[in-house]
């Protein structure tokens, strides 16, 4: 396991990644130092091909992530402001571009920029005592992790503007209605719930993971005719690699197929 000041990495079997916010004592709230080392860990991916999965999950049962950490930006100079959040900027962008799958594992509340960071992952399991809100304007600020943008895309329009302009939190099972989150556990259970998803992941055909979440991702921003198009792009990426061939020996040969990643 890999101890930072505030995020513990463990590499688990089946090339899972996890990364667990270690801020309990301020419900896991990110600070500049955190958001450095998600940076770090999250660009690392787009040169590193080993890992096949990622989980990012909070440290305790109160709380997946409760967003900044405004205790140390009540001391910041505007000008010190604007550059941290550029640093948040960057770390929001490093998992939004991960080329790999990226979980959540909403063990807890999930507030501001936690709600944000849940977002911009491929999709979420959360524990039924999980809350869920975007309430800066009651802050005098707004969104700023892409909120506004990921929140209608996930929920709609109307919906977002409701939980955004009234700063009004939903429940765990508002979210799993609205699609936040993709499935509820029992606390205690989210975390292993979500990890059991990584490692069928993590299984499958590494290539191809990567193929398909940059499609579906490039795509939603494009008319039909031409997301169909990228869609071809990707697929013909996958025609000449070793995994496409071991995928189809391994059917006709009924086995299960041992994917290589090239």
């Amino acid at each position: 396991m890999e101890k930072r000041e505030t995020l513990r990495v463990e590499e688990r079997p089946n090339d899972v990644l996890l990364a667990t916010l270690d801020r309990p004592e301020v419900a896991n709230a990110f600070d500049g130092k955190t958001a450095l080392d998600l940076c770090g860990l999250f660009e690392r991916f787009q040169s590193d091909e080993r890992c096949r999965c990622v989980v990012i999950t909070g440290a305790g049962d109160k709380a997946f992530c409760s967003g900044a950490d405004l205790k140390e930006r009540k001391s910041l100079s505007d000008e010190q402001w604007r550059s941290q959040h550029e640093t948040f900027e960057r770390m929001f962008r490093a998992v939004r571009d991960c080329p790999i799958p990226v979980i959540a594992a909403v063990n807890g509340a999930a507030y501001a920029g936690g709600l944000e960071l849940v977002l911009h992952c491929d999709f979420a399991y959360a524990s039924i005592a999980a809350k869920f809100a975007l309430t800066e304007v009651s802050l005098g600020i707004m969104p700023g992790g892409g909120g506004t943008q990921t929140l209608p895309r996930v929920v709609g329009e109307r919906r977002a503007k409701e939980v955004i302009l009234a700063a009004r939190p939903f429940s765990a099972e508002e979210a799993l209605a609205w699609g936040v989150v993709n499935k509820l556990c029992e606390p205690g259970e989210v975390l292993q719930e979500t990890l059991r998803a990584a490692d069928r992941l993590a299984s499958l055909a590494p290539l191809a993971l990567r193929q398909v979440k940059h499609a579906i991702n490039e795509g939603l921003h494009r008319d039909l005719a031409s997301a169909m198009r990228l869609e071809i792009e990707a697929y013909n990426r996958l025609v000449d690699t070793e995994d496409r061939r071991e995928g189809i020996r391994a059917f006709n040969e009924k086995r299960a197929p041992k994917f290589e990643g090239r």
